[in-house]
């Protein structure tokens, strides 16, 4: 039996529960699939499609296969969304103060000490309560947070790949946990730009008209422009982490050097600070691999 459905949802429950069952089964990338996308459209055609799809061989997979990250994958989950409601929560309360003309800038407003005297300073009754139940709800993000953080880590040193991936600069134990989380196994990319393309670091060039007719003969451009920028299907969690790994380690001992010599060979500061995190996320992967 050859399975084969889109990501989504419930992709990781379902293949947990069919690959037992199954010879082969494909979870695949939807956006790939522009077959589905032409004539008519219902839960049967597609269905269709998608078999024909796999039986060309014509899907792009989506990498499921990993099971002893999983408990480190949901923790690294929870708490990227603690720290994104702690965020939210004190965009709202800034938003308050900046509403009537308040100044809070830095992070006084947000300590506990100076709480009454924040307060204070809001006028109306149901604005100052709403200001309270805002502080609240920051509190207990907090500690929920930390609380998400010491879990995280605990699960996180049980991998020998954090041992591993202790040893680069830059790399602090939540960027690691993260890694670990995300990637499973470094033997799923065969080279480093495949890894590269992962994370959407990966370099993309397009170019028309290379080749022209010159006295009736097809000749091509020695110069031709070529437009380039980064792919756009990539992993958003390892791109931010290898994005800030790369700019706190254009000031770092270890990064300095390397990071110079690129500034001083004419290379622009952003794409000095690409070419770095390359080199960060080229040497995750040779380590992880190796294992040393």
């Amino acid at each position: 039996v050859h399975v084969t459905f889109e990501e989504g949802t419930q992709a990781e429950w379902l293949y947990d529960l069919i690959s037992p069952h199954a010879t082969e089964l494909v979870v695949c990338n939807p956006h790939h699939n522009h077959l589905l996308k032409s004539w008519n459209k219902s839960d049967r055609v597609d269905a269709r499609k998608l078999a024909q799809l796999l039986r060309a061989g014509m899907l792009q997979p989506v990498y499921h296969g990993e099971h002893g990250t999983r408990t480190l994958k949901e923790l690294v989950g929870g708490y990227e969304c603690l720290v994104s409601d702690t965020s939210r929560v004190k965009n709202r309360i800034k938003a308050i103060y900046r509403g009537r003309g308040v100044r809070t800038s830095g992070r006084a407003v947000y300590q506990a000490s100076q709480r009454e005297l924040w307060l204070q300073k809001i006028e109306s009754v149901g604005l100052r309560s709403r200001a309270e139940f805002l502080f609240r709800q920051l509190d207990q993000l907090q500690l929920l947070r930390r609380e998400a953080k010491r879990a995280m880590l605990k699960e996180s040193r049980r991998h020998v790949a954090t041992q591993l991936l202790q040893q680069i600069p830059e790399l602090g134990p939540v960027r690691i946990a993260q890694i670990v989380a995300t990637v499973g196994t470094p033997h799923r990319f065969r080279s480093k730009r495949q890894f590269w393309s992962y994370i959407g670091l990966a370099v993309i060039t397009r170019s028309s008209a290379d080749y022209r007719i010159v006295d009736n003969r097809m000749q091509k451009h020695r110069l031709a422009v070529q437009n380039r920028w980064l792919n756009r299907n990539y992993n958003h969690r390892l791109k931010s982490v290898f994005k800030a790994a790369a700019l706190g380690a254009s000031h770092s001992e270890a990064y300095r050097e390397y990071y110079g010599r690129l500034l001083a060979a004419g290379t622009r500061a952003e794409l000095a600070r690409l070419t770095l995190a390359r080199k960060l996320a080229a040497t995750v992967l040779a380590v992880w691999k190796s294992g040393e």
